[in-house]
C-alpha cells in the first residue's frame, strides 16, 4: 500500500494537466515522441501503478497509453490556465461522486521525473501544515507538481472568478508548503521541455542513457 502519513493513495486523484496550447513548442507537446514514446506517456508511465484513478486535462483530442484507470476531462472554462485545469480536475471530482480528499497534479513535459521523487514528496510532507503543497529544487518551486487538498475548490473558483491566473500569486496568497529536491546523477527530474531546443537537450540526455 502507499501512504502518505495517515491518508493512502485512495484519497488521491492523479491529474495530469494537458491543456496547455505550447505557444513556444508549436505544437501539441504531449504527442511528440521522445525516443519511442510519447512525451505525455512518460509520467503516465510513472504514475499509472500508483494511483487508482488518473485524469487527464485536456482541451483537445490526444492518444496516450491504455489504461482503464485513465479518465479524460477539458477545462470547464477555456484560457484559465493551470488553475483552470486544476479547477477543472476538482469539479469532475465533485460531479462524479468521487471520494479523494486530495488531487496530485503533473504536467506533460518533464520526461526525467520518476515515481521516487514523488515517493519522496509524500513522505516529506506534514498534512496538517497546510492544504497545499509543491516541490522545489534549485531555488525554484515547481508549481505543477503539487498536492492539493479538495477543501480549497471554493477559494479557487472565487479567485478564478475575480480573475486570478498565476498559480505562484494565488499559492502564495492562500499558503504554501514546499517539498525540497537536489538533483541526482546531474540529471534535473523537472528539467521540461519547452521548446524543439530542449527536445533536443532530451533527446542527447536519453542518448547518454544508453551508452
Amino acid at each position: 500500500m502507499f501512504y502518505i502519513f495517515n491518508m493512502d493513495h485512495n484519497n488521491i486523484l492523479a491529474v495530469v494537466l494537458a491543456g496547455g496550447k505550447s505557444k513556444r513548442f508549436g505544437r501539441d507537446k504531449s504527442q511528440v515522441k521522445l525516443g519511442n514514446k510519447r512525451l505525455i506517456d512518460y509520467i503516465l508511465n510513472e504514475i499509472k501503478d500508483i494511483y487508482n484513478d488518473i485524469l487527464i486535462v485536456t482541451n483537445e483530442p490526444i492518444k496516450f497509453l491504455n489504461s482503464n484507470k485513465i479518465s479524460i476531462t477539458s477545462d470547464i472554462k477555456k484560457d484559465l490556465g493551470p488553475l483552470g485545469g486544476v479547477f477543472s480536475a476538482m469539479k469532475w471530482a465533485r460531479d462524479n461522486k468521487k471520494d479523494y480528499k486530495w488531487i496530485s497534479t503533473f504536467p506533460i513535459d518533464t520526461p526525467f521525473f520518476k515515481k521516487e521523487h514523488l515517493i519522496k514528496f509524500y513522505k516529506e510532507i506534514n498534512l496538517g501544515k497546510c492544504d497545499l503543497f509543491f516541490m522545489r529544487s534549485k531555488n525554484t518551486r515547481h508549481n505543477i507538481f503539487g498536492l492539493w487538498s479538495l477543501g480549497l475548490f471554493e477559494k479557487l473558483e472565487l479567485a478564478l472568478d475575480k480573475g486570478d491566473r498565476k498559480v505562484e500569486l494565488w499559492a502564495n496568497d492562500i499558503g504554501v508548503k514546499t517539498i525540497d529536491f537536489e538533483n541526482e546523477n546531474n540529471k534535473d527530474p523537472f528539467f521540461n521541455i519547452n521548446t524543439m531546443e530542449d527536445l533536443e537537450i532530451a533527446k542527447k540526455l536519453l542518448e547518454n542513457d544508453k551508452l
